[in-house]
C-alpha cells in the first residue's frame, strides 16, 4: 500500500476501544487505514468506564501506559486519555462532540471494527454520531455486506465507496475498508493472559513488558477469584 501524504486539512481519524490490552491487531488496523484513508492524524482513545460491558481488567491508568508505549515513534498517532480524564459512562457520541468543538471544520473518521459495527444501532445516540462524524469499518476479506435489516439500510442510505468523498465532507457517511486479517482477539489474550501464558509476539514488546512487571492481568484474575 503506497502512503499518499495528508494535508493540514486532512480528515482526524478516532480509534476507541477498551485497548484491554492493546494488540498488534490494534496496531496493524489503524496504521493501514490512516495510511488508506489519507488521515491528518489518528486519535487513540482508552474508553474509561464502559457502559455497555463489564470494566476492564487493567486500570484505566496501565491500559493507557500501554497504550503510550505501543504507539510510540509513529508518526501521526496521537494518545488521547479524554474519556479517562471526563469520568463517568464513556459515551461515543461524547467523545465526537468534544473532537468536533476541538476541530470544527475538519472531517472525521470513526474507525469500527466489524463487531462493533454489528451492535452500532444500539449504541447511546448512535444516529447524532453522523451529524459530527463519518464511519469507517474496517473488515476482513470474505465479508458480505447485510442485504437486510437496520445496517443494510445504513449502508444503502450513506455508504460511500471513494476516499475523497471522506475529504470533501465533515461529516456522515459510511465507508467500508478492508484490512489485514490478524486473528488476534483482546478476549482470548485476556484468557491467555489470565492463566499465566505468555503475549509475546502478540503485543508489542514494552507492553508486554508492562504486562509482566504489573502482573496487572494475574492480580485482576486473583480479585475475580477472591470475590466468587
Amino acid at each position: 500500500m503506497s502512503a499518499v501524504p495528508a494535508d493540514k486539512d486532512a480528515p482526524i481519524g478516532i480509534f476507541g476501544g477498551t485497548f484491554d490490552p492493546v494488540h498488534v491487531g490494534h496496531l496493524r488496523t489503524g496504521y493501514e487505514l490512516m495510511r488508506a484513508l489519507r488521515l491528518a492524524e489518528l486519535h487513540w482513545i482508552p474508553v474509561g468506564n464502559p457502559g455497555h460491558r463489564d470494566p476492564p481488567l487493567a486500570s484505566a491508568e496501565l491500559r493507557l501506559e500501554m497504550l503510550r508505549v505501543a504507539i510510540a515513534g509513529q508518526p501521526g498517532f496521537v494518545l488521547d486519555d479524554r474519556e479517562i480524564r471526563r469520568g463517568g459512562v464513556s459515551y461515543t457520541i461524547d467523545t465526537l462532540s468534544e473532537l468536533r468543538e476541538a476541530y470544527p471544520q475538519r472531517p472525521l473518521c470513526l474507525l469500527l471494527g466489524m463487531d462493533a459495527f454489528a451492535g452500532f444501532t444500539s449504541w447511546h445516540r448512535w444516529q447524532e454520531i453522523f451529524a459530527v462524524a463519518h464511519v469507517v469499518v474496517a473488515h476482513r476479506p470474505g465479508w458480505q455486506a447485510p442485504i437486510s435489516g437496520p445496517l443494510a439500510a445504513l449502508l444503502a442510505e450513506r455508504g460511500v465507496a471513494d476516499v475523497a468523498t471522506l475529504h470533501e465532507r465533515r461529516a456522515g457517511c459510511v465507508h467500508v475498508r478492508k484490512v489485514t486479517p490478524l486473528e488476534i482477539s483482546s478476549t482470548d489474550l485476556r484468557e491467555l493472559l489470565v492463566s499465566g501464558g505468555d503475549p509475546r509476539f502478540l503485543v508489542p514488546e514494552p507492553v508486554r513488558s508492562i504486562i509482566v512487571e504489573s502482573e496487572c492481568y494475574a492480580l485482576a484474575h486473583e480479585r475475580t477469584q477472591t470475590r466468587r
